[in-house]
């Protein structure tokens, strides 16, 4: 065997996606060779990913032409040799429109290939003693989802060095189906919880078609019980969007409020936050404008310090802090949620109706936040591949104040826009019979980072139309 000695480390993409092939420098002299097989922080440079691997496996054979494979599993892998050489055949068995497609490649100590999960592994060995080595970034479970090709099948049509007829096979790979009768290898999840809100809804609408995302309300999982960590087979989700909170602002500031508040939006983020990074999960946790005072004069950007008044700012910015531990993770803020459910507007709108005249916050200024937008948000950003961080979501426009709001709900629904009149925040408070949350007088977010990646939310006024429309009609 001659090995290519001191070539630069890099990275080929092959047919099929997410295969990686990797020159490895191997550096040699008369007492032998020398490689660092995986090297993370140079590897991340030239294109791998940080994959995350548990275990490292090695395969040896003592003979020419053992053939081993097709094996898909839902994990990772990341393939070297460290003594002789293989043909390597590799099929994607993924779920999707690169299910079938091949690539093989001869791999020696100075090649190396990244295999994405659900891509088929096979080898056929061309020199004695040849020792296959590979990274995995999951254990073996019997609950893993496994697919399985067969050697020979004809439609991928591999062109095996030495032919099967005359190699080491074990029966069970010999048994293998063909590729018509393969069960393809699905996507890893998204997990959405808090899918029963207004914001949770608006994603169940948007990812309606979706047969790998999964959808959780309240009492489909416990994000405060300490058995989070086990509750799902974690490896098999690339995604948990965090939309469930505690929004009860007022009663957050009672005792019993006040535990609740910190339960679910402070401390099962930090569980969701360790679960996510335990098992490369990407997580998506959104966040409110109360983590800010509101005292500011000028919008408040992702960098504003957190400066929270009430309760439930104070767990809010708590559960940003923890958010923002977990490897990768989204912190969407956003203000005044407008969705399926109930909310100022649905209120407001139904005032008007019934002859009501409401008084209303004349002094607290922001933007309206329609859940729709929120999940295209999400969405987009997810697909955009954004680096990773605190993003503001919100629509455009002019800020209004939630009086301003209300005049114009009255004018939409065909009502007397002067039936709603102003009051200050201590009036309201004054008012109030039961304890009332402290907010923020300046709500307005400042939405320069997202739309440098790309997304410019529509104009609040715009969706307030289409909104009423549809709600009146």
């Amino acid at each position: 065997m001659s090995i290519e000695f001191s070539k630069p480390l890099a990275t080929t993409e092959t047919t099929i996606p997410g295969l990686l092939l990797v020159q490895l420098p191997v550096h040699g002299d008369s007492r032998g060779w020398f490689k660092e097989n995986w090297q993370r922080e140079k590897m991340l440079a030239v294109g791998l990913e940080d994959f995350g691997p548990v275990q490292n496996n090695i395969s040896f054979n003592d003979a020419v032409g053992t053939t081993r494979g097709i094996h898909a599993e839902p994990w990772d892998k990341y393939v070297s040799v460290a003594t002789g050489r293989i043909f390597g055949a590799w099929v994607d068995l993924r779920e999707g429109p690169s299910f079938g497609a091949v690539f093989t490649a001869e791999l020696d100590p100075s090649v190396a290939i990244f295999v994405p999960r659900g891509v088929a592994n096979s080898y056929q060995t061309l020199e004695e003693n040849t020792a296959y080595v590979y990274l995995v970034n999951d254990h073996w479970s019997p609950d893993a989802q496994y697919s399985f090709l067969n050697l020979a099948d004809e439609t991928v049509n591999i062109e095996w060095p030495i032919p099967l007829d005359q190699v080491e096979i074990s029966e069970k790979d010999r048994n293998h189906p063909r590729l018509a009768d393969v069960t393809p290898i699905t996507p890893r999840k998204t997990l959405v919880l808090g899918a029963d809100g207004q914001l949770g809804r608006a994603l169940r609408d948007m990812w309606k078609d979706r047969a790998d995302v999964e959808f959780v309300g309240r009492s489909g999982l416990d994000l405060t019980s300490d058995d989070l960590p086990t509750a799902r087979r974690w490896k098999d989700y690339a995604i948990i969007v965090n939309a469930a909170a505690y929004t009860a602002v007022d009663i957050a500031e009672t005792p019993g409020g006040r535990i609740a508040a910190w339960a679910i939006n402070a401390t099962s983020v930090a569980r969701l936050a360790a679960v996510a990074t335990k098992h490369d999960i990407t997580l998506v946790h959104v966040s409110s404008d109360y983590v800010f005072d509101g005292t500011s004069t000028a919008e408040y950007d992702e960098s504003a310090p957190l400066a929270p008044l009430g309760v439930y700012g104070q767990t809010k910015a708590a559960g940003d802090i923890a958010a923002a531990t977990a490897s990768r993770s989204y912190v969407i803020r956003t203000s005044w949620v407008i969705g399926d459910g109930n909310n100022f507007v649905r209120t407001m709108a139904s005032l008007a109706e019934r002859g009501i005249n409401p008084r209303v916050v004349d002094d607290q200024f922001g933007r309206l936040t329609f859940a729709v937008d929120i999940a295209a948000a999400i969405k987009h950003l997810l697909d955009a591949r954004a680096p990773y961080g605190t993003y503001n979501v919100t629509n455009t426009g002019e800020p209004q104040t939630w009086a301003n709001i209300a005049r114009t709900i009255f004018e939409l629904t065909g009502h007397d826009p002067n039936r709603v009149s102003s009051v200050t925040t201590d009036e309201y408070f004054a008012m109030a019979s039961t304890p009332v949350a402290p907010r923020p007088r300046n709500s307005v977010l400042d939405l320069a980072k997202l739309e440098s990646t790309g997304l410019i939310p529509p104009l609040a006024s715009d969706r307030l139309v289409a909104y009423l429309k549809v709600d009146v009609d």
